[in-house]
């Protein structure tokens, strides 16, 4: 999967459904995507973006070259966006703490590496195992162009997977028939909203988990995830 900046909790859902997550770094960089940003509630209004601006966005890098601007100033500006909720939320400062720590633990500037720490934190958080590895960091030698669908069992059989699930969403991009030749059986995981609670705010959906984080404990998060994540073998 493309590394996602404190995605929704159906990201972590589907982490949650698999032994091993391979974090897709090795194609174009799009910008404006939830690589570089994602969504929170807005103190007046719906919602709002919080937002890691790039030295290099462009089309024209691949995902692991992407480059932070400043790191700390973009640290110090989200933990004032998400500073309204201290008023309301009953867990802003556990959220506070796991913001700082996972832009604390990226030294190196790197966009990837902030975002498998924004994972990393959440899965220590909720309670679930987070095996990753970068698929640039693979012993693989990539084509120099392949189509939307054909990455996923391509990486798949490379690394000797049985199974590759995939966000329900993306269900069109695939043909069953790619993975059976490589003998890997293909997945879905579907995500069913999960509403809850959120004070004197109007409830947004599928946020980032950042805002699910604020209004429930670790403990609710992991049930309600489990409870609401379905698996569908194709």
């Amino acid at each position: 999967m493309q590394p996602y900046f404190f995605p929704y909790l159906g990201h972590f859902g589907l982490i949650d459904s698999v032994d091993d997550w391979v974090i897709f770094d090795v194609t174009q960089y799009t910008p404006k995507t939830w690589m570089n940003r994602n969504r929170i509630l807005h103190p007046k209004e719906s919602w709002q973006y919080v937002i890691v601006p790039l030295a290099n966005s462009s089309i024209s890098i691949k995902t692991h070259e992407a480059r932070i601007l400043d790191i700390d100033k973009t640290k110090q500006s989200i933990i004032g966006k998400i500073s309204h909720y201290k008023r309301h939320a009953p867990y802003f400062y556990k959220v506070n703490e796991i913001v700082s720590n996972a832009f604390d633990n990226t030294e190196d500037g790197s966009l990837v590496s902030l975002n498998i720490n924004t994972l990393q934190v959440v899965c220590d958080y909720i309670g679930i195992p987070f095996h990753y590895r970068r698929a640039t960091e693979l012993a693989i030698k990539y084509p120099d162009s392949m189509a939307p669908g054909d990455w996923a069992p391509f990486i798949s059989e490379q690394i000797g997977a049985s199974e590759y699930v995939n966000p329900v969403g993306g269900k069109a991009i695939f043909d069953k028939s790619v993975f059976e030749k490589k003998h890997v059986d293909l997945s879905f995981a579907e995500f069913a909203e999960f509403k809850y609670d959120t004070g004197p705010y109007e409830y947004q959906a599928h946020l980032s988990i950042l805002d699910v984080m604020m209004w429930n404990s670790a403990e609710t998060i992991l049930d309600k995830m489990r409870e609401n994540t379905t698996l569908t073998k194709l």
